[in-house]
């Protein structure tokens, strides 16, 4: 499986498991799903900011790869955050959509993509200033591992609330290639 194969795979699992996560925080009401119980961001609903934080700010530094996506203009309409904990929408359900926007973008970056881009070096600040030079496809790989790693989180938050969020597993995102066995 090639690199952009995987990432196609990523991207796929990433918008599934979000879609599942917000139809059932969106069934929840407002004081379960912003509810502090705990976590790093406090709430189901924190965390998910926070997730789609991350994702705007990596995404956004992602702009200055010389393949100049265009599937990355459509970030002009989405917000620009300076801090990981900065709450992005007074309402879930315009975070809601700002999620089903993102997971577009990153479909649409992944399908743009080729293999080579993967390589190129990305000359970015972080969050405290710092400028850092890394890989565009390494930093691919931690964009959808901090997701992973914040959605964690977020089924253990709706497991608090006796919520069963299903399987998570990447597992049923992979496809087939064969016979099912006997």
């Amino acid at each position: 499986m090639s690199l952009k194969q995987q990432f196609t795979l990523m991207a796929d699992y990433n918008a599934w498991m979000n879609g599942n996560l917000y139809r059932l925080a969106a069934g929840l009401d407002d004081g379960d799903r912003s509810r502090d119980l705990g976590a790093f961001f406090g709430s189901i609903e924190g965390t998910l900011n926070h997730i789609l934080v991350a994702d705007l700010m990596w995404v956004n530094r992602f702009r200055v790869h010389p393949a100049r996506y265009r599937c990355l203009d459509e970030l002009d309409l989405l917000p620009t955050p300076t801090t990981l904990s900065e709450t992005l929408y007074p309402s879930f359900a315009e975070l809601h959509q700002a999620r089903d926007t993102m997971d577009r973008i990153i479909a649409d970056l992944i399908e743009a993509s080729d293999e080579q881009d993967y390589a190129v070096p990305l000359h970015y600040r972080n969050v405290k200033g710092e400028p850092l030079t890394r890989a565009f496809g390494p930093l691919l790989m931690h964009l959808f591992n901090h997701q992973t790693h914040h959605r964690g989180q977020a089924t253990t938050l709706f497991h608090q609330l006796g919520v069963d969020v299903g399987v998570t597993d990447l597992l049923v995102r992979i496809p087939n290639q064969g016979p099912e066995s006997p």
